[in-house]
Parts: structure tokens; sequence; C-alpha cells
């Protein structure tokens, strides 16, 4: 079963129980405990403070037009966006939440922060970092008020390479929070901010300095529960929008730059991914074959799979299976004189310093590059905190992986509830230690089935059980 970003429709909230057994099975939180929650409410009243270590005065940026681009309903808002062209290039300014300014190390809320890890995301809600108090309230990028930020400036030339990188401690004012479609439908028609305008044209230069470090974006599909007008329900694939891609390149050249800066300093936090395995690649090699995927002799991974849009069950089963070649993701720290490992899907050193809101290590690898970039030694709590967020990230990035997981099985069990019995078409499109892995003709299902055979092989499966609370589907393959 796949593992691809899931959200429900309107009409599919009755399966709220379903995620609640996840939840349960899967120690999800269920809200924080008094001490956090006085801490967060204490702090969003108080405002803004200088952490411990800190240097120099808060920059006013108010004047900047920055936007917030993300999913419709958001407002955790980690990020905003501001450009302008500068001769024949451009000024990029990137507001990132200044989460530190509220949490004190060693406090309540850091020490469930770490605890947590990250933000998790279920179809039916979430369970933040922080409460919402700072996460949707004093910490968090609203439009129209003001707010601390960690204001990244960077000076790109005609092509989009940085040549300044500065990052510093502002008071920002968001002038809009826009969705993705909204942005997608202004661009579109000519109507959209200037500023926005450039987002598209930057972006699509990073893109190419991206194919050009052998780096790649994958256009995976979110899934979508629709319930149907017999009752039923459907699990609809959907690709991500243009702008969604130029808005991660702003947050990725950001995650470059941030790398380089504490790679200089020689103290810092980045995020690793080896390269994809040989045997792994000729895997996915052959399911792109059984799948009709093209993949040229001489195409490499990344050149298949940039650019592809899911715009079939095929092809959206193909870019779900090209994520799980993007295997070891890890965080490494920095040290003096050595090298700083590269980051496979970026094809560059990469730190995480844009989510601060949903991400812990952000709040203190910000800490290192703020540091760096003002000449001074970074603060002593945030770097006695890195060797731990090497163990702490990880697990808590593998919980929100399996969390995920197990609400796509709970659907696809809802799914195929009252199919008991019945046989269905397929096509083998990967195989494993336990079984063939199968694509159904029929449903967005992808269901491990016990036996062997060849990719690209049509098969027959019967459904012999399914188990809503072990979020199960077992299928039999039939003989031909």
């Amino acid at each position: 079963m796949t593992d691809a970003p899931l959200r429900l429709a309107a009409s599919a909230a009755e399966l709220a129980d379903d995620f609640a057994r996840v939840r349960h099975d899967l120690a999800v939180p269920a809200g924080f405990d008094a001490d956090v929650i006085a801490e967060a409410a204490r702090v969003a009243r108080d405002g803004p403070q200088p952490p411990p270590g800190a240097t120099g005065a808060r920059l006013d940026a108010r004047d900047l037009a920055l936007v917030t681009v993300d999913p419709p309903g958001t407002r955790d808002l980690d990020q905003a966006f501001h450009a302008e062209r500068r001769g024949t290039g451009y000024r990029v300014h990137y507001a990132i939440a200044d989460v530190a300014a509220f949490v004190a190390p060693g406090g309540a809320l850091d020490r469930e922060a770490f605890a947590r890890g990250v933000t998790l995301y279920l179809p039916d809600g979430r369970a933040p970092l922080y409460p919402d108090d700072l996460g949707e309230g004093a910490a968090s990028l609203l439009p129209g008020v003001d707010r601390p930020a960690l204001l990244w400036t960077f000076d790109l030339d005609a092509g989009a390479n940085a040549s300044a990188t500065r990052c510093v401690r502002a008071t920002v004012r968001s002038r809009a929070a826009r969705a993705y479609a909204e942005v997608q439908r202004a661009l579109e028609s000519g109507d959209a901010l200037p500023s926005l305008a450039l987002l598209r044209e930057i972006g699509g230069h990073l893109l190419d300095r991206e194919r050009e470090r052998g780096g790649v974006s994958i256009a995976a599909p979110d899934q979508e529960v629709v319930k149907q007008a017999d009752g039923s329900y459907a699990l609809e694939f959907e690709a991500p929008l243009p702008v969604e891609a130029w808005n991660a390149q702003i947050s990725l050249l950001t995650g470059r730059e941030a790398a380089r800066i504490m790679a200089d300093a020689g103290v810092g936090l980045v995020r690793t991914l080896p390269a994809p395995a040989p045997a792994v690649v000729a895997r996915l090699r052959a399911t792109a074959a059984a799948l009709g995927i093209s993949w040229a002799r001489d195409a490499s991974y990344a050149d298949v799979v940039r650019g592809l849009l899911p715009t079939s069950r095929a092809r959206s089963t193909f870019l779900l299976q090209a994520l799980h070649v993007l295997r070891g993701a890890g965080y490494e720290l920095v040290t003096p004189g050595a090298p700083v490992p590269s980051h496979a899907a970026v094809g560059a050193p990469y730190a995480h310093v844009t989510a601060p809101l949903r991400r812990l290590a952000d709040r203190h690898a910000n800490e290192v590059v703020l540091a760096a970039c003002a000449g001074v030694a970074p603060p002593e709590w945030a770097v006695a905190a890195l060797p731990d967020l090497v163990t702490v990230m990880p697990r808590a990035n593998q919980h929100a992986s399996a969390v995920n997981r197990a609400c796509v099985d709970a659907v696809e069990v809802v799914l195929l509830s009252g199919h008991e019995g019945e046989t269905f078409r397929g096509t083998v499109v990967d195989r494993h230690r336990r079984g063939v892995v199968v694509m159904l003709t029929e449903l967005p299902i992808v269901a491990t089935v016990r036996g062997s055979g060849e990719l690209g092989d049509a098969v027959t499966v019967r459904l012999e059980a399914l188990d809503a609370v072990a979020r199960t589907a077992t299928f039999v393959r039939q003989p031909r």
C-alpha cells in the first residue's frame, strides 16, 4: 500500500473513527499538558523576546510586501515571500517564523517539542509541534499583523544563482495569505501580484539549476478520499500545481545557502540523503517498463522522474514507487574541516531551516546561520542540541511516515469493504521479500501478494480477507 499524502473531502468526514484508531495505535499526541499550554499562552501574551545568545537589534522590515503561499486553510505559516528585479537579476526576501523568540531552551515548550519532533498530519486534523497559541497564533506569519521573523535576503543573477545571502532577525508584516490554486489561477490569468509573477520566473530558473546539479523534484500525487453518490468511497489522485514546485524551490534555495553558511562556519546540522543504489534503480526501471513509462537506455533515474506528472494511474503509481528509491535520509553534524555530505535529491549540501513551526531542527539550525551571518559564535544552547537532533529527527520522521501509511491503509480497507471474495485484475510492479507488489486495475490500490512473478506480469488476485483493526487486506494470487 502507498504512503502518499492523504486528505479527506468533506463528504468523507465519517471516516474519522478510522483515523481515531490510528491515533490510538500509533500514539499520536491528543493535546498538550497543562504546563505546556500555560507557557504557550504566557509567551504569546508577552510577545517575542531575544533568545539567549542573540545579538543585534531586530530590523524593521514591515515595508516589504511579503505574501505566504500554502495549502488552503493553513494557519501555521512558516514562510513569507517577496521578490523584485535587481538589474538583470533578482532580489528575493524570504521571511521564516522566529520560533526561538517564543520558545525558551529547557522550558516546557522546548521539552515537548523534543518529544514530538515534527507536526503530524492526519486526513482529519493535525497533532502540532507547538500549541496553537504559538503555531497558529503569535509565531505564525499571519497577514496584517507584526511578527518576528528571520529575514533571508538573496541576491540572484539572471539564472537565479546566488551572489550574496544575508539572514537577520526582523519584524515583518505579511500582506496576504494565498492558497496554491488561487496563485496558480492568478498567474495563468496575468492578474498575479508582481512579486508572485516573479516566483514563477525565479522558480523556473531554480529548477534549471537543479537539473544541472543532478537533483530531482518528484511530482508525487496527493490522495483524496471522496464519498460517491452511491455511498461508496473513492481514492483519487491529484497532481501538484506548478506553483507548488516554484515555491518549493525558494525553500530549497534557502536550505542550500544555509548548508553553505554552516559549512563555512564549521558548525551546524544538515539533511542528508544518499544516492539510490544501482540495484534499486534497476528495479524501478523494470517497474517503469511494467507500467508503460518510457525510460531511455542512457537516461538516469533523475532524467526520467524529473518533470513527469501524475496524469494517469500508471504515472501516479510510478512516481510513488520513485519516492521509495530515495531511502536513507538522515541528519549529520557539520564539523570544522570535514566535508559536508550532499543531499541526493537536491544535488548539493542542504539544511532544514524553513519550517520551524512544524519541524524542531529548524529552530536550532537557524540560530547557527544567524550567528555566522553576524560574525559571532552561535548560541551555546543551539549548538548543544545538535547531536541530539541527529537522532531525534529521524525518529520523528519515521513516526510521521508510519502515521501516514496507517491512514492510507485504513482508507484502502474501507474502499475494499464488501468486496471480499471478488477477483481483481492487476499488474506486478515490484517485488520484495514478502512477495510481489500488484497495482490493481480497477482501484487505485497497490497490494502485496504472496508468491513470485516477473515485473509487468498481468495477474488476477482474489480479496481473501480484510482486517479493519490491523488495517490489512489479504490478497491471494489466482492461477492463470
